[in-house]
This record gives structure tokens, sequence and C-alpha cells, in this order.
């Protein structure tokens, strides 16, 4: 079940990552990072008013929003912290380069996911999921090939650092959530509410230093409906993710890389509505990455 949780939570991901390339088109990152999370969390906030006026009715839907500790409230800052910095670094780069590049970078995320899973939770790879993983990475390496008859040179360019960051710090972030649903037995909505709770007050304290301050940039934001959009399909995206993780059988290693179908939609799509370049050239190893998730699934 925690497999189809999974690609649930990929469909979701997939939409995701489209309204999000809208919505930072020419606009300013930070408050459109803000109203991202902003927008999350309202819908939980919304959520968590129903809970408090219809308890019996929402506990029979399996919605619940827990009291924690103060301790556990420090774990959830400390993922706050880093999924802060990832997305500060991933919209940055997702505004000045092409999300048929940027996407498929992200998709090496299960890489790192991967090692982490093996060293820190214990789980052991099989011949076919160390063949689909590398071939994972092998893909992305093609994509820096195309990425460069776009002007895009990945050992010069800022922006492939800041996304590759990112990356990074986003598996972290997965491997944190395993300890997180596992060992603190935090329901999904308790912890979505208080992460986004401490996440907009980050980027509000990022908001205050970097724009508030300039009226160009403030002049420079636009509001636009997928601003909205990205915070609604995110939360739901994680929800079906969080639920996966809830399920002892669930491996970390292998719902990252379940994860990473959301590519299909966002290159193709993406490609599409964006009309980026060499886009029959990014089905090559787009196909490469399918496989290598393929086999993961199927071993």
């Amino acid at each position: 079940m925690w497999m189809y949780l999974g690609l649930l939570a990929a469909l979701f991901l997939g939409l995701h990552n489209l309204c999000k390339k809208h919505a930072v088109q020419g606009n300013e990152v930070f408050p459109v990072l803000f109203g991202t999370i902003g927008s999350g969390f309202l819908l939980l906030f919304a959520l968590f008013l129903v809970t408090l006026f219809f308890p019996k009715q929402t506990a029979n839907l399996g919605l619940h929003f827990a009291p924690i500790s103060l301790k556990t409230h420090g774990f959830i800052i400390i993922k706050s912290v880093i999924m802060a910095a990832s997305w500060v670094l991933a919209y940055q780069a997702l505004k000045h380069l092409p999300i048929t590049i940027v996407t498929p970078i992200r998709s090496a995320g299960p890489f790192f996911t991967f090692i982490g899973a093996i060293l820190i939770y214990q789980e052991k790879p099989n011949s076919l999921q160390w063949i689909g993983f590398f071939l994972i990475i092998f893909s992305v390496i093609l994509y820096s090939k195309i990425g460069k008859k776009e002007g895009i040179i990945f050992k010069k360019n800022k922006w492939i650092f800041a996304i590759i960051g990112a990356t990074f710090l986003g598996a972290s972030s997965g491997l944190y959530d395993k300890f997180l649903i596992q060992k603190l037995a935090l329901n999904p909505e308790t912890l979505q509410f208080w992460f986004c709770f401490y996440t907009v007050l980050i980027i509000l304290v990022i908001l205050i230093i970097t724009w508030f301050p300039y009226k160009e940039k403030r002049n420079a934001f636009t509001w636009k409906w997928s601003i909205v959009a990205v915070g609604v399909l995110l939360q739901t995206a994680d929800y079906f993710y969080f639920k996966a993780l809830q399920d002892p059988e669930a491996l970390i290693m292998l719902l990252s890389a379940i994860k990473r179908s959301q590519i299909l939609i966002a290159v193709v799509i993406g490609g599409i509505i964006f009309k980026e370049k060499n886009k029959r050239k990014k089905l090559v190893p787009l196909f490469g990455i399918m496989i290598g998730v393929f086999l993961i699934l199927y071993s």
C-alpha cells in the first residue's frame, strides 16, 4: 500500500512543479516562496479548526492533530530549517534555469537518500536496486550535456550548484522524515502543521531582511494564482508521502525513488507548456531515469 501512496505523492509533486515554475517566472522568489508555504499552512490551519469543532467526525476520517512536547517541536524546527534552505536554493535555481534541467537534477535526490538509508537505517539494496540508482545518476549526467546546448555550462553556472545543494538538503530531510514519522510516531497532519508554521516564520524573517526594505523588489512582485496552487498541491503530496512512511515496512530509499516519477509530468508536460528547447533529446535521459525507477520497483 505504501508504494501506491508514494505514486500519489509523485503525481501531486509533478503538478506542484509545473505550478511552481509558473509562479517564479519573472517574479520575486522569496515572496513567492512565502506565499506558497503560507497557502499550505492556511489550508492546514483550516483543517485544524475543523477538528476542533467536529472532533468525532474528523477522527473517524483519520484526521487528528496531536499535542506534542517541546522536544518534538525542536526536532520539527530542525526539519523546517533544512527545508527552508532547500526551497530558497531550489526556487532561485528554478527562476533562472529551464524546468527540464532543474527537475532531472532534483531526480538525483534518491541517490543521496539511498546512501543515507544504507548508512543510517541499514536498508539493504539488492543488485537491481544498485543498477537502478546508478542508472538514474548516469541519466542526470546526460542532462548536463544537453544543458550545455542551451547555454547552461554546469561547471560555471551558480544556479546549477544551487539546485544540487537544494537536492542534497531535500534528500537529508527525506531521511529525517523517517525518524520523525516512525521513531517519534508523529502523524502526517501534526507534522505538516507545525513544519509549515515554523517554515513560514523562517521565510518571513528572510523577507524582512532581503525584500521588505527595498521598494523596487516589492514592485517587482506579481501575485499569481499558481502561488496558492503550489502550496495546496505540496501539502497534498506530503500527506500521501507521510502516510506511506507510517507503514513500518516502507523503505525510504525506494519511496524516494518512486517519488521521482514526478519527472514524467515536469519534463514532458512542462516542456510543452513553457516551450523549452531540446525536448526530444531530453526524452533519452528521461527514459533512463524511468527505467531506473522501474528496476527499483521491480526489485
